[in-house]
């Protein structure tokens, strides 16, 4: 049975069944709640949904492992840094937010390259900590993650990366129903832009604004892409909801006041998501009753 936090779907259901919105009824309070009917009546009109708030990898696509990993390595190769993320220390890198700051924080713990770039760079030295060579070393993983990003989008137009199961469907059928769909990622703006016009039809493409790690002071799990996103379009938070995969993104949406749902990827099935709203293996899961009355109960938390 599919579990909404740790209440199951069934248990919502029971809560909710003295709510029957096509009945007319008297204002009666419910004796454990202490909301009364109208109350929730009114309450249920406001939680209705208004938006779907998408992180992208591993969200829309499963990109971190086949994508994201193998591009930093060919971006090390290209360079000649004689570095190698293998499956899982990339995964351990994914708790830190940002390919710049996986790098950095890398090559902090392992020691730098002696050779990073080509040209007139100078070599990083490991031993020094003072604020001229933590610039250096961030100018440096700059242009490491530049061209990290054109291999993968490379990738991208290649056909190497695909969409998850059931995230066309869904959003698809969320422009139907006329909710706003927007893709809130710790990723720079060119690569998420990248994924999202070779991975949906143009006419989707181009309906989706998007929201990348660039375009904020802090990334996940600080709140503010999605303080961000809520503000730049005009969002109630209590009729949005944001489907993440990881719990560094699910921190996210929790600082920002906003209910989360949980898709597990590859690398985050084991993450500790007891703050979700709901923890799913993928979209296909999904079910747009499931999704509203979990949104009400998150606004009566």
């Amino acid at each position: 049975m599919m579990m909404l936090g740790f209440i199951s779907f069934s248990h919502v259901d029971r809560k909710l069944r003295f709510f029957q919105p096509h009945r007319r009824c008297c204002t009666t309070s419910h004796p454990k709640s202490g909301f009364s009917i109208t109350h929730l009546r009114i309450n249920l009109h406001m939680s209705q949904l208004q938006a779907l708030l998408f992180d992208c990898d591993g969200v829309l696509a499963e990109t971190e492992r086949d994508g994201h990993r193998v591009a930093f390595n060919r971006a090390f190769e290209y360079f000649d840094l004689n570095t190698y993320w293998d499956v899982e220390t990339y995964g351990r890198l994914l708790q830190i937010g940002g390919g710049k700051e996986r790098m950095v924080t890398y090559w902090r713990e392992h020691g730098w390259p002696t050779k990073l770039l080509s040209g007139n760079q100078p070599a990083v030295s490991s031993s020094t900590t003072n604020d001229d060579l933590v610039t250096q070393q961030l100018n440096i993983a700059k242009k490491i993650h530049e061209k990290k990003t054109e291999l993968f989008m490379e990738m991208v137009r290649n056909g190497e990366i695909s969409l998850r199961p059931g995230i066309l469907r869904w959003i698809k059928t969320a422009f139907e129903k006329q909710l706003q769909v927007a893709i809130c990622s710790t990723s720079n703006e060119k690569a998420v832009q990248g994924l999202v016009v070779h991975l949906f039809p143009d006419y989707i493409a181009t309906r989706i604004p998007i929201f990348a790690g660039d375009q904020v002071k802090e990334k996940k799990p600080a709140p503010d892409i999605y303080e961000l996103a809520v503000m730049k379009l005009g969002l109630n938070k209590k009729q949005c909801l944001v489907i993440e995969d990881s719990n560094v993104g699910l921190r996210a949406a929790k600082a920002a006041g906003l209910p989360c749902v949980i898709t597990k990827s590859y690398y985050t099935h084991q993450e500790d998501f007891s703050m979700a709203d709901a923890v799913y293996n993928s979209a296909e899961e999904w079910s747009w009753d499931s999704l509203e009355k979990l949104l009400l109960l998150a606004n009566h938390k």
